[in-house]
């Protein structure tokens, strides 16, 4: 009894670590044998923030309990190591941790909310809009990140008001350094606000030769797909200085084509314009609500020349081309019914009287 006492006395701290690093693994045991669990029960149930919480806290959780069981182990033994700095610190690396732990946890949480939620909206609209989501998330990301490395530094002692004020002062020499990355950061944000297109979606530039379909929006850079199907890397600062035109967000597609026929087709111009525009408002192709009209609009100098213009119901560009093939051949058709003919350039020359020709 004696010698168990004195062993307690002078070794029971080593007693101390093993309960603690077994009850730590025994505990960890559990709570993973839980957790697995209670996960397919989860996914039963549509629930995307519980099931994106329980994914999320899975593996940090049981990284938390290491680092209490392990911090707590460490500062036993260095009690019997007063000199030791690196026991003595360990309060204060448990503090940093478990910040790190948390900024895990926030980044998987929102990793999966993110996913779940382009997951759902994808099953009940195949055109939606997963950039706004991928925005909204990625500030979240940033936030937790930046708040996350602010309380880190609150905690070894570093005061956040010294590191807000080089913040300050440093920020405007950063921005004059680098004013192009900022530009281009302020327009990807200003992309994800105001949304002038999404991911999938074709633009053109008047102003610039861009045009195709946009594959990826990101911070710095959005990549476009040409028609050539060469990839086009544009800096999103760009966008501010320029005009965007959006020709996936149009609701029709208009035709609008000039016809000349000759002069001497004079008298039956009016019929024939008649006929069109009948033919016009009978195609089922042709969107009825919207401005159709065909009319004599200029005495050219070997035809004269009507316009055809009409909207049609897709917005689909090859759809679209098919459709205004048909309406074409169909305006040739109409013409050539009536006898008349479609003009092509002529010169007439006029001889006087008296004059003859010889061949």
């Amino acid at each position: 009894m004696d010698h168990f006492t004195s062993f307690m006395q002078g070794k029971g701290w080593i007693l101390q670590v093993f309960l603690i690093i077994f009850f730590t693994l025994l505990f960890n045991f559990f709570l993973s044998r839980g957790i697995e669990r209670f996960i397919p029960k989860m996914k039963k149930k549509d629930r995307i923030w519980d099931k994106a919480f329980i994914e999320s806290i899975h593996l940090p959780l049981r990284v938390f309990v290491w680092l209490v069981g392990i911090s707590f182990a460490g500062k036993i033994v260095g009690m019997q190591a007063e000199h030791d700095l690196f026991f003595k610190s360990i309060p204060t690396i448990r503090s940093v941790g478990i910040v790190i732990i948390t900024i895990w946890f926030l980044l998987r949480f929102i990793t999966n909310i993110e996913n779940a939620a382009i997951k759902r909206q994808k099953k009940v609209d195949q055109k939606f809009d997963k950039t706004t989501i991928r925005a909204i998330c990625q500030l979240l990301r940033v936030a937790a990140i930046i708040t996350g490395v602010l309380v880190g530094l609150q905690t070894i002692g570093v005061s956040i008001s010294a590191v807000l004020a080089f913040g300050g002062a440093g920020g405007l020499v950063i921005g004059f350094a680098a004013k192009d990355l900022l530009a281009n950061f302020f327009g990807g944000l200003m992309l994800f606000l105001d949304r002038p297109f999404t991911v999938g979606e074709w633009i053109r530039s008047p102003d610039r030769d861009i045009e195709g379909t946009v594959e990826h929006i990101g911070w710095r850079l959005t990549r476009i797909r040409t028609f050539d199907k060469r990839p086009l890397y544009v800096p999103n600062g760009i966008f501010s200085t320029i005009s965007i035109q959006n020709p996936a967000r149009m609701t029709n597609r208009r035709i609008k084509a000039t016809v000349g026929i000759r002069y001497e087709d004079a008298p039956k111009a009016d019929q024939i314009l008649l006929d069109i525009e009948k033919m016009l408002r009978e195609h089922p192709e042709i969107d009825q609500n919207l401005v159709t009209y065909v009319k004599l609009i200029e005495f050219g100098e070997s035809s004269l020349n009507f316009r055809v213009y009409t909207f049609t119901k897709t917005k689909e560009w090859v759809k679209f081309q098919g459709i205004q093939h048909d309406v074409f051949l169909k305006i040739i058709e109409i013409i050539t019914k009536h006898g008349a003919e479609c003009s092509s350039p002529t010169l007439t020359l006029s001889i006087p009287e008296g004059i003859s020709v010889r061949s």
